[in-house]
């Protein structure tokens, strides 16, 4: 079962996204302070998921600070993040001067605990970052609540949520602010480049300015009224992009047909857990196949790269116990005398141990593809 001739490349192109570069190439409008093809992308994503307001940018993990320091996160301030996410959600409350502060997920979802985070709060706490992990939305009734409660910024981290959706409505703008990646490996993808999304125009207006060196809106070329960072698309970028958007409901409708029956076929086997079924969850964006096998998660990946599932991963170690984060988090606590709380997060650390992702081109074949992957595992298991 060869791993490469069993199952799609990623990404997947066709001669639409060549033409599309070619128009950007022949029109000499390469950037996006002379063409439209950015301007055009962000309205036709903004659209794709429900939001009022979307500005793109170089990356996902800049997506994240440029959030924050558009709600006015700044030095000394704490954020709320879950320990079990990729390390940009953590490093990107750092480039504003905050601190991340770890609290822990839900074991059965590996996401972010809205008591855990609510337990976490102190009167230094600006913003709670909720990461969609694996494309499956988080709690957003709770997480929304909570940040009114408590006078909060709730930042989607939708990094891997394309499309996803939580009752009805597509991610990215229920909170206050949500970031996207369009990352090589991304559902979406330029190979690199990000997205903000927002309802709120105030939030939209700054961050099109930290986008564009403190530019505004129809304002003169030199005309800086804030300080901002320059993060720029590309006019190539957002022409495979535009593209991407186009086919990805019916490349997502093939994940989602090939994550329902690995779900029918592996639920009931013992030795696995799956995550349980939430009705709020109206449509998941199906960026991983995630898995738990307590106690022998490690002998299980090591039998499926013998039998051909390479690309199956043991997924993230805990940014609790990163100490890059640690060491710079205590760094500018110590400089401006804050404590620091020590993490307590037994459960990120349980399913950092015993967890098994399957990325999303594992979701991409047929379904006698599909049934090969759950007899893989399954007899892994033996």
């Amino acid at each position: 079962m060869g791993d490469r001739t069993m199952m799609p490349d990623w990404p997947q192109y066709d001669d639409d996204e060549a033409k599309a570069l070619l128009e950007v190439l022949h029109s000499g409008h390469w950037g996006s302070t002379s063409g439209d093809v950015v301007a055009t992308f962000e309205r036709e994503f903004a659209s794709y998921q429900q939001a009022a307001y979307g500005i793109c940018l170089s990356n996902g993990t800049l997506a994240i600070a440029a959030a924050l320091r558009a709600a006015g996160v700044g030095i000394g301030d704490e954020v709320i993040v879950p320990p079990y996410t990729f390390i940009a959600t953590a490093s990107a409350a750092l480039f504003v001067g905050a601190v991340p502060v770890f609290a822990d997920v839900d074991p059965d979802t590996h996401l972010l605990d809205p008591v855990a985070t609510e337990a976490a709060i102190t009167e230094r706490t600006k913003a709670v970052i909720v990461v969609h992990l694996a494309g499956r939305p988080a709690d957003l009734d709770a997480f929304t609540a909570l940040g009114t409660r408590h006078g909060l910024t709730i930042v989607e981290d939708a990094a891997q949520a394309h499309g996803a959706a939580y009752k009805g409505r597509p991610v990215g703008a229920i909170g206050d602010l949500g970031t996207f990646s369009f990352q090589s490996s991304k559902n979406i993808t330029a190979g690199e480049g990000g997205a903000v999304l927002t309802d709120n125009e105030q939030l939209a207006g700054a961050l099109y300015s930290l986008v564009n060196v403190g530019r505004v809106p129809g304002g003169g070329w030199y005309q800086h009224e804030a300080v901002g960072y320059n993060l720029r698309l590309t006019e190539f970028q957002a022409a495979i992009l535009r593209v991407q958007l186009r086919r990805h409901p019916a490349v997502q409708e093939i994940r989602e047909r090939n994550a329902g029956l690995l779900t029918d076929l592996l639920r009931d086997v013992d030795g696995i857990r799956l995550a349980p079924e939430d009705r709020a969850i109206t449509a998941h964006g199906r960026h991983l196949f995630m898995l738990r096998f307590p106690g022998r998660r490690d002998a299980v990946l090591q039998a499926l790269a013998a039998t051909g599932l390479t690309r199956a991963s043991s997924g993230y170690v805990p940014l609790h116990r990163n100490t890059a984060v640690l060491r710079e988090s205590k760094s500018i606590a110590d400089r401006l005398s804050q404590p620091y709380p020590t993490a307590d997060c037994p459960n990120a650390d349980t399913v950092s141990a015993d967890t098994i992702w399957l990325p999303q081109t594992y979701l991409l074949g047929t379904e006698s593809q599909t049934r090969s992957i759950a007899a893989t595992i399954t007899k892994a298991l033996q």
